[in-house]
C-alpha cells in the first residue's frame, strides 16, 4: 500500500476541548487537506463549518505524507447539552475528489450510528479516566488495553445520552518515550522510511543525524551507548545488586530510548490508530542478534494483539472529549526529578534535544488540543519552522520556548471546574541540597492553583501523581532520599519535599476552597481510593483520592501485595505511625476494592476508572473497569 494511492487519515479524529460555543478535534493525514465539520444536532438542525474560511484549522506539515491538523471551530449557534450530536468531516485535497471521515474509516461508528459523535454533559456526572499506556506490557492472559475497555463501555451508553461519560482523562504516559519494544522501533523506522520523513541533525553526539538511528542494527536495544554522559553520571543511578550507570536519563529499560523528533511522533501514530500499520510492521529484522530473538518474539506477540484493538481506540477517543496531561514517561523516566537531575539534562545539548523533542511532540499531539487559546499563533509558526528545519538552530530555540513555556497546565469550565495540574516542568527545586526531590508544583504554581479553587463548590482536580499516597511506599522513598538515591526508586510524591508538601496540605485547609475535591491520579501502575479529612474540623472538606493505573501497566503483583498488607499494619488510620508523616493532620481512609479477600486497598488490575459524581460533586460511585464487562467497585463501607 502506498501514500500515493489516495488520502489517509493516520490518526483521529480525536475530540479534544468543546464546549457549547467551541469545538476541537485533533487529526493526522497523509495529504494537505482543507476540512469540512458538519454537526448534526437534531433532524432538523445541521450546521456546516469550513476551514478554508478563516483562521479556524492549523495544520503542521511533518514530512511529505504526515499533516497534523488541529480543527477549533467558534460555533455560531450553542450547542445543546446532554444530547447526541453527530458529527462528519469532508477532506478536500486538489488531487482527489471530497471525501468523508465516514467513507474513509468504516469502523469509526458505534453500531445504530451513521455518523460519529459526542454528549456534550451539563455536569460531570461520568468520568472515565486512566493512564501508563505501555504498549508491550503484557500483564495477565488477557492482556487489558483500557481503551479498549472505555469503547466496550461506551457502547452499552451509546442510546443512554445521560449516563454518558463527560470526559475520558489521561493523566500521563501516554506514550513510554524511554521504554520502547524493539519491534515497535522497527515498525517505527519502516513507518517514517514511508513517510518519507527527513533527516534530523544532531550537535554534541556520538552520531550526525537520525538516518544513522534507522540504518545502524546497533541502535537496536544498545541505545545507551550513545545517550549522554555526564562525568558525575555514573553515580545517577545505582540498583541494589548490580550497577546500572545510565547518566541522565535513568530508565532501566532505555536501550531504545527514542531519541528524533519524528520516533516520537511516529510513536503517537502508532500508539492511537490502525491506519498506520497498514504501511509498516514489526517482522524481525536480520540484524537482531541471536540471544535478542526470543525476547524481540515475545514482544512482537503481545503487540500483535495491541494493534488488533487500535480501531477501539480510535473509535471511543473520536466519541469523548480527551483530556490530557503529561507525565515522566511521555518524556523520560524520573524528568525533572531532582536539582541536580536538571542541570545536569540541560546542559548537554545533546540530552536537551532528546528531552525537547519528546515535549515538542507532546504539543503536536496532546498539549495543542487541551486549551487552544493557550497557544499564540506565533508559536505555532515557529513549530512549523523548525519541522523545516530539523536540528538547525530554529529547532533549538524552539525546545528552549516549549522548556520555558508555563501553561501546560489548563482548567476547563465543567460542572464541576475541571483542572488538570503540570507537576512535571514547575518544580519547586531543592536548592540547599539539590539531589533531594523537587516539590512537584513549585510555591508559584499552588498559590495560582489555590487562586483557581477560591469560591468554587466542587472541583475535579488532574494530578499525575497522587497527592494522597501511600504511606509506606512514600517512607521507602524517603529512606532512600536520606541516602542520596532518589532516583533509585522514582522517589515522587507530594510529600517528598517539604514546602510543596506544607503548601499543598494547607491549601486543603483555606476556608474559601471548594467543601468537595476529587482528586484524579495515575502514574503508580496500581489503582486506590482513599477518603481525606481535616483532623479536628467540623466543616472539613470532603476529598477523595482516586488513583486509576495503568490503562496498560501493572505493578509487579508479589512486591505490591507485600506492599499492601505491611502498609495496612503499619499505617492503619488507628497508627501512631500516622503521627511521624506530614500528613499527620489529615485523616485517611481507604476506600476498599469489592474483590478484596483480604482487606487488600490496592488493586492491581490493568483498565480504566471510572468515576460517578453526585449533584454536589461528591463521589457517588468508585469502580476500575478492566474488561470482559467486568467493574470492581470500591467502597468504604465495612
Amino acid at each position: 500500500m502506498s501514500f500515493n494511492q489516495g488520502l489517509s487519515v493516520l490518526a483521529g479524529p480525536i475530540l479534544r476541548k468543546i464546549t457549547p460555543n467551541q469545538m476541537t478535534i485533533w487529526l493526522a493525514t497523509s495529504k494537505p487537506v482543507d476540512i469540512e465539520l458538519s454537526l448534526f444536532v437534531s433532524p432538523e438542525q445541521t450546521l456546516h463549518y469550513d476551514s478554508a474560511n478563516g483562521d479556524t484549522c492549523h495544520t503542521l506539515t511533518a514530512s511529505p505524507h504526515c499533516y497534523f491538523h488541529l480543527i477549533h471551530f467558534q460555533l455560531e449557534e450553542t450547542l445543546p447539552f446532554d444530547s447526541w450530536v453527530g458529527y462528519d468531516l469532508k477532506f478536500h485535497h486538489h488531487d482527489l475528489p471530497a471525501i468523508k471521515l465516514t467513507e474513509l474509516i468504516d469502523d469509526i461508528c458505534y453500531p445504530g450510528k451513521s455518523t460519529p459523535g459526542f454528549v456534550l454533559r451539563s455536569k460531570l456526572e461520568h468520568i472515565l479516566h486512566g493512564s501508563c499506556r505501555k504498549p508491550h506490557h503484557k500483564g495477565n492472559e488477557r492482556q487489558t488495553d483500557g481503551l479498549v475497555v472505555a469503547d466496550e463501555f461506551l457502547q452499552t451508553r451509546i442510546e443512554s445520552p445521560n449516563t454518558w461519560p463527560g470526559a475520558l482523562i489521561m493523566s500521563g504516559d501516554q506514550i513510554y518515550a524511554d521504554d520502547v519494544a524493539t519491534p515497535m522501533l522497527v515498525a517505527i523506522h519502516r513507518l517514517l522510511k514511508e513517510l518519507n520523513w527527513a533527516s534530523e541533525k544532531f550537535n554534541g553526539a556520538q552520531i550526525d543525524n537520525s538516518d544513522e538511528l534507522k540504518t545502524n542494527a546497533s541502535y537496536y536495544n544498545h541505545r545507551e551507548q550513545i545517550l549522554p554522559k555526564d562525568k558525575v553520571g555514573g553515580e545517577v543511578k545505582k540498583l541494589l545488586f548490580s550497577s546500572v550507570k545510565k547518566p541522565i536519563f535513568t530508565s532501566d529499560n532505555a536501550g531504545n530510548h527514542l531519541i528524533a523528533l519524528d520516533e516520537v511522533l511516529a510513536m503517537y501514530l502508532l500508539a492511537w490508530s490502525p491506519e498506520p500499520w497498514c504501511f509498516t510492521d514489526f517482522s524481525m529484522p536480520d540484524e537482531i542478534a541471536e540471544e535478542e530473538r526470543e525476547t524481540y518474539y515475545k514482544q512482537q506477540q503481545v503487540l500483535e494483539t495491541f494493534v488488533k484493538n487500535l480501531n477501539q481506540v480510535r473509535r471511543v477517543m473520536a466519541h469523548l472529549p480527551c483530556a490530557m496531561i503529561f507525565d515522566d514517561h511521555d518524556v523520560t523516566d524520573d524528568w525533572n526529578l531532582t536539582a541536580n537531575w536538571e542541570k545536569t539534562a540541560y546542559q548537554n545539548d545533546f540530552s536537551k534535544r532528546i528531552l525537547g523533542n519528546a515535549l515538542f511532540a507532546y504539543f503536536i499531539c496532546q498539549g495543542w488540543g487541551n486549551e487552544p487559546s493557550n497557544f499564540s499563533p506565533a508559536l505555532i509558526e515557529k513549530v512549523q519552522q523548525s519541522l523545516d528545519q530539523l536540528g538547525e538552530q530554529t529547532h533549538q530555540d524552539l525546545i528552549d520556548d516549549l522548556l520555558n513555556f508555563g501553561h501546560w497546565h489548563y482548567h476547563w469550565q465543567t460542572t464541576p471546574k475541571l483542572l488538570v495540574l503540570d507537576s512535571r516542568t514547575q518544580r519547586w527545586q531543592s536548592l540547599s541540597k539539590p539531589d533531594k526531590p523537587s516539590g512537584l508544583m513549585d510555591w508559584e504554581a499552588l498559590i495560582e492553583l489555590q487562586q483557581s479553587l477560591f469560591e468554587q463548590e466542587s472541583v475535579v482536580l488532574v494530578s499525575p501523581a497522587p497527592m494522597f499516597g501511600v504511606k509506606l511506599i512514600e517512607a521507602i522513598q524517603q529512606v532512600f532520599t536520606w541516602f542520596g538515591k532518589p532516583l533509585m526508586v522514582d522517589a515522587e510524591n507530594w510529600m517528598a519535599h517539604k514546602g510543596a508538601a506544607y503548601t499543598l496540605l494547607n491549601l486543603f485547609r483555606h476556608p474559601k476552597t471548594p467543601q468537595n475535591f476529587v482528586i484524579l491520579s495515575g502514574d503508580v501502575h496500581y489503582s486506590f481510593a482513599f477518603k481525606v479529612s481535616l483532623r479536628g474540623r467540623k466543616n472539613s472538606p470532603n476529598i477523595w483520592q482516586i488513583t486509576s493505573s495503568g490503562l496498560k501497566n501493572e505493578f509487579p503483583p508479589d512486591l505490591l501485595n507485600w506492599l499492601d498488607r505491611l502498609n495496612r499494619w503499619l499505617y492503619a488510620p488507628w497508627s501512631p505511625l500516622n503521627w511521624f508523616t506530614k500528613r499527620k493532620n489529615m485523616k485517611v481512609k481507604p476506600i476498599k476494592p469489592a474483590q478484596a479477600s483480604h482487606g487488600e486497598r490496592l488493586l492491581n488490575q490493568a483498565g480504566i476508572g471510572l468515576v460517578e459524581l453526585d449533584e454536589k460533586g461528591a463521589p457517588r460511585n468508585i469502580y476500575q473497569l478492566i474488561g470482559n464487562g467486568e467493574q470492581i467497585a470500591f467502597s468504604d463501607k465495612d
